[in-house]
């Protein structure tokens, strides 16, 4: 494949995606993340707690076999993370499933990855500022949680606004209080069942109880996948990750691949231990609970209660609230870094392309993020339904884009990159890589890591898409073929031009 060099426009790109340093290009965003800095933004946005919200969802539809269902999910998402971690390494540059679909499928399938993950990176922040305005409210109840909303939205985007590595630090602190809860909780949990002994079989939260069912499993899966959305995140944060010449040093693109594995790993482990504790002290039976869905909303808060104290369920609570304000954070942080590199591309429009020369970040297309957020939370905070309806129309463009990511592994490895494969350095407008002369953009095809997983993880995301409820499936149907037309005038307009 020939390697060209840029120049005008096209080469100060080049120079934004590939500028080396730790201030970077003018215009360019700065490598400066550390590892943990990059594991920290992706655990806060999937949250250590995250199965608190539909334990209770979770236990009823896998008649009790809870813990066996984070275990295969966790499994499930690792054919995801390990995709992830094929591409970033052959196009460490922001935009993630965006620019990895339009390397190894073309340019028309990067602005539909592009446009899919769109809708889940601006609403999945907007689900987490609602419910932390709920909760909230749920502890000072005179102030709306339209209010709290909105007052956690400002403080987290003044958050991003002042630089990646100042959001990073407070972020880390967020999580680390997250963190302290669950410990708390698991400390509490073992102390019990030590002193009081456990209501129910101790291998029931892996089996089930009365007999295990594969189906209630797999149609729980379907549903837990969706608590490890975020950790792909940490991909959109590929250029500001400090690194080697470049960014593609081991410091660089290989230590975003570890964030993302570690990320998946570590969640995995927290979400298995939580719920394997809270199945063995729920004071109700799974069929019980399936029976009275009313009640399967606070079915954690509730066994908490019941088990240990109100003290300790006010705590969870507290934890949740403060936690999802800044899960929002990550997310808004990432869909930033998103619409920043469709609009560096020409995709959106180009104001949201500039980086702010203080604090380094792309702070229109932050405020453009923020902006459609805050609508959506507000919006839906002011409603008795809203994070129900709200909830209901999210995931789908995430898990279209995953299905997306999949297919670009298979076609960067085996189709678009086997003429050389140069390491990337800037894509073209045309979409064609333009790298170095004899660099190999992820070495040689491997029939296990480049065909195999990636359709497992393929088969995955179908199974949970066709799990989504209807209006899901209908409001992605739409927001496809919005982009489907979006992309057909862009294209016409390229032709004529």
């Amino acid at each position: 494949m020939p390697v060209t060099g840029g120049s005008g426009e096209e080469g100060a790109a080049d120079g934004a995606a590939g500028g080396g340093g730790g201030s970077g290009a003018p215009g360019a965003l700065r490598r400066t993340l550390s590892f943990r800095d990059l594991f920290v933004y992706g655990l806060l946005f999937i949250a250590p707690m995250a199965p608190v919200g539909i334990f209770g969802a979770l236990q009823a539809t896998s008649h009790g076999a809870i813990t066996l269902v984070y275990l295969v999910a966790t499994v499930a998402m690792a054919f995801t993370a390990f995709s992830y971690a094929q591409m970033v390494r052959v196009a460490p540059r922001a935009g993630s499933v965006y620019t990895y679909a339009r390397v190894g499928l073309g340019e028309g399938a990067g602005f539909v990855a592009g446009w899919m993950a769109m809708l889940d990176y601006l609403l999945i922040p907007a689900v987490a500022y609602l419910f932390s305005g709920i909760a909230l409210h749920a502890l000072v109840p005179t102030v709306h949680p339209w209010v709290w909303t909105a007052l956690a939205v400002a403080v987290t985007t003044l958050l991003n606004l002042s630089g990646v590595r100042t959001a990073a630090r407070a972020g880390f602190a967020v999580l680390a209080m997250e963190i302290v809860v669950l410990a708390v909780f698991v400390v509490s949990a073992v102390v019990e069942l030590v002193v009081h002994g456990a209501p129910r079989g101790w291998a029931e939260p892996l089996t089930g109880e009365g007999g295990f069912s594969v189906g209630a499993v797999l149609a729980a899966v379907s549903l837990a996948v969706l608590s490890y959305l975020g950790f792909d995140a940490i991909a959109s944060f590929a250029e500001e990750a400090g690194g080697g010449e470049g960014g593609r040093g081991p410091g660089g693109p290989d230590r975003v691949a570890r964030a993302v594995l570690s990320c998946l790993v570590v969640a995995g482990v927290l979400f298995a231990v939580q719920t394997y504790l809270a199945a063995l002290l729920m004071p109700v039976s799974a069929a019980e609970l399936a029976a009275r869905p009313a009640e399967q909303g606070a079915a954690f808060y509730a066994t908490v209660d019941s088990a240990v104290g109100r003290w300790l369920q006010d705590l969870v609570a507290v934890s949740k609230a403060v936690g999802a304000a800044f899960a929002a954070l990550a997310g808004q942080a990432a869909a930033g870094r998103l619409l920043f590199a469709m609009a560096r591309d020409r995709r959106l429009p180009g104001a949201m392309s500039k980086v702010d020369a203080g604090s380094g970040v792309p702070r229109r297309a932050l405020l453009g993020a923020a902006l459609v957020t805050l609508v959506a939370a507000v919006g839906a905070a002011r409603r008795d339904d809203g994070l129900a309806q709200l909830s209901s129309i999210v995931n789908v463009g995430a898990l279209t884009a995953f299905g997306l990511l999949h297919a670009s592994v298979i076609g960067w490895f085996w189709i678009r990159g086997r003429r050389g494969r140069p390491q990337l350095g800037r894509i073209g407008r045309s979409g064609e890589l333009v790298g170095r002369s004899g660099e190999r953009g992820g070495g040689p095809p491997s029939v296990l890591r480049h065909a195999v997983v990636p359709l497992l993880g393929l088969a995955v995301v179908v199974a949970v898409v066709v799990e989504a409820s209807a209006t899901a499936q209908l409001v992605g149907g739409v927001w496809l073929v919005a982009g489907l037309v979006v992309l057909a005038v862009q294209h016409g307009g390229r032709a004529r031009g």
